[in-house]
């Protein structure tokens, strides 16, 4: 009974602790729950600047020797978007990088944030830390728009896209957010409040993952603060359309998407069958506009299926 007690006893202690601890330092508490949760997929964060004098804030894992797969987040978000998937991916390198005007790297401003130039800007890193140039490369949203231009410009390059609800083809039937922007001019998908972010990330998830409530207040003063930058970059990014880029593109492709996604048009699947080539495509039942966070086991045992069928 005694040691029933301490042990009791020695459990309030450490909720005390926890709790106090988040009162007074909740940043570096939230810090502090990230470095968990990126250790749990071995990955590590570092920086570069490449010689144009921008600087990439990236996240690497350890596992140097296997096939590099780069994994590009979506828009508003940043290189921790795949570290919910990462613990089910130590079979590649990883290299998940935030890209320019978001998370931690370098925000220029003004200057051209199309897929266009995102690409090749993330064609200098790739140089810049010696990759070898045969990569498997995935993207969400976003990063889906510049992982198949990037396809489209250096398609030598790339062994595989794995696309999670990609952005870009705007030809395909129109979403509730897009048709909200359309409709009031605001864009849902970004934040000047903590109450707006909260919505925000209601919006793009249909089975979100729990988050504590102080890191997703960490979370939104982020964005809160990228607020008029990121108005600028999504009027570039929605200004193009991928779809004749990746017309005739044979890169093997994964193709995931949320059924249930609010952002992107599911119907999109269809135009980019149409299009490319070589497109394997997985609608997931309950699931919204981020797969690899609402689902990142069935996400990443997926493309792991897919890409060892095209070694076989």
């Amino acid at each position: 009974m005694k040691i029933v007690k301490a042990i009791a006893a020695l459990v309030v202690v450490v909720v005390i602790g926890i709790t106090g601890t988040i009162m007074v330092a909740p940043e570096g508490t939230a810090a502090f729950l990230v470095d968990v949760k990126r250790g749990l997929g071995d990955l590590e964060q570092k920086e570069i600047t490449l010689p144009s004098g921008l600087t990439y804030v990236y996240l690497e894992s350890e596992n140097t020797d296997a096939d590099t797969l780069v994994l590009l987040h979506g828009f508003g978000a940043d290189k921790d978007n795949f570290t919910e998937s990462a613990p089910y991916l130590k079979d590649f390198h990883l290299i998940v990088p935030d890209h320019i005007g978001f998370g931690e790297s370098s925000k220029p401003n003004p200057a051209d944030y199309t897929p266009t130039a995102q690409a090749k800007r993330l064609h200098e890193l790739f140089s810049e830390l010696n990759l070898d140039r045969k990569l498997h490369m995935g993207g969400s949203s976003m990063g889906g728009h510049i992982a198949m231009t990037y396809a489209a410009l250096y398609p030598a390059e790339v062994k595989s896209l794995w696309l999670l609800d990609p952005g870009g083809v705007w030809s395909a039937p129109k979403s509730e957010v897009m048709e909200i922007i359309e409709e009031t001019g605001k864009n849902p998908l970004t934040a000047k409040t903590e109450d707006e972010f909260r919505d925000v990330f209601d919006i793009v998830m249909s089975e979100p993952p729990f988050v504590p409530g102080f890191v997703l207040d960490q979370m939104a003063k982020k964005r809160i603060d990228n607020f008029e930058l990121e108005q600028d970059i999504f009027a570039q990014v929605k200004s193009d359309s991928v779809e004749e880029r990746v017309t005739g593109l044979e890169t093997p492709t994964l193709l995931v998407w949320g059924v249930e996604d609010r952002v992107l048009n599911v119907g999109a699947t269809d135009v980019l069958e149409q299009l490319m080539q070589n497109v394997t495509t997985i609608k997931m039942e309950g699931i919204g506009h981020l797969p690899q966070l609402e689902a990142p086991k069935q996400t990443a045992e997926d493309l792991k299926a897919f890409i060892a069928g095209l070694e076989q």
